[in-house]
């Protein structure tokens, strides 16, 4: 695996310099051409005018999650190395200093939330549990674990996410658990689901149901909706069925796998 990671950041449109002063009869609300997009990492990939794209990290093991903590260190859940990996840049050159291991030997580590009141307690999504650390952005360690909740363990889809809902659900945690099965009608309730929490590990109920695997979530920063990604089943190629964006609401069924909405 040549890459794995890429930072995206705004490029500079003057080179540097400072711009020459406009004559006098040029409007003032003419355009500045930006500079044409900038690709240094050598993948095929077309970035846009004014953007440039390069490596921030490489050779890591199967990163997922990416998440900042306080001090502005970005943390990787590594999955399939069972640990979540600190990436600092300390002298803000856009390429990650050293890799360091904030935790580790866990079950398939996914899904990564700070507490929003506190940010030293993160919350780890492995496959079987959500357990809580006390996390030091200083050393970037996380250290005594405390399990707040099971899940279900194994299946088809190992991967569990995590986000703190917004209002009227704020501190509490949202948790995407996938299907067990590429298709079929699950006998556990918590599978295809997202299911939410208080932050201690009480009150755990389902959010929404009929997700075959919600991989990814996030909340819009104007409307407070909860978007998420569906994946859908597997081996009928790969434009059948479509993917989607769902924007989940509360006791909302989403039909899989009874629904087929791409048909």
């Amino acid at each position: 695996m040549l890459a794995a990671g890429l930072a995206l950041s705004a490029a500079s449109c003057g080179g540097g310099k400072t711009p020459a002063k406009k004559p006098a009869s040029a409007p003032s609300s003419s355009p500045q051409a930006l500079a044409p997009g900038q690709n240094s990492t050598g993948l095929p990939l077309t970035v846009p005018n004014g953007f440039s794209i390069s490596y921030f990290a490489q050779n890591l093991p199967g990163p997922r999650v990416l998440l900042f903590d306080s001090a502005g260190n970005l943390l990787v859940s590594c999955p399939s190395a069972g640990k979540v990996i600190a990436l600092p840049d300390k002298d803000n050159n856009g390429v990650a200093d050293s890799q360091v291991t904030v935790v580790g030997g866990l079950n398939y580590p996914h899904g990564l939330a700070f507490m929003p009141t506190d940010p030293t307690k993160l919350y780890v999504a492995e496959t079987d549990a959500v357990a809580l650390y006390d996390y030091d952005p200083t050393s970037m360690q996380a250290t005594n674990r405390r399990k707040i909740i099971d899940l279900p363990p194994d299946g088809e889809h190992v991967t569990r996410t995590l986000i703190f809902a917004p209002p009227p659900n704020e501190g509490q945690l949202l948790i995407s658990i996938g299907s067990s099965q590429n298709v079929g009608v699950e006998t556990d309730p918590r599978r295809a689901s997202i299911r939410i929490v208080n932050a201690d590990g009480s009150g755990l109920r389902t959010f929404a149901s009929g997700l075959r695997n919600s991989v990814f979530m996030a909340v819009h920063p104007t409307t407070n909706q909860v978007w998420a990604t569906e994946n859908g089943r597997d081996n009928l190629g790969d434009n059948i069925p479509p993917d989607e964006i769902n924007i989940i609401q509360d006791g909302h069924n989403y039909g899989w796998p009874i629904v087929s909405k791409w048909v």
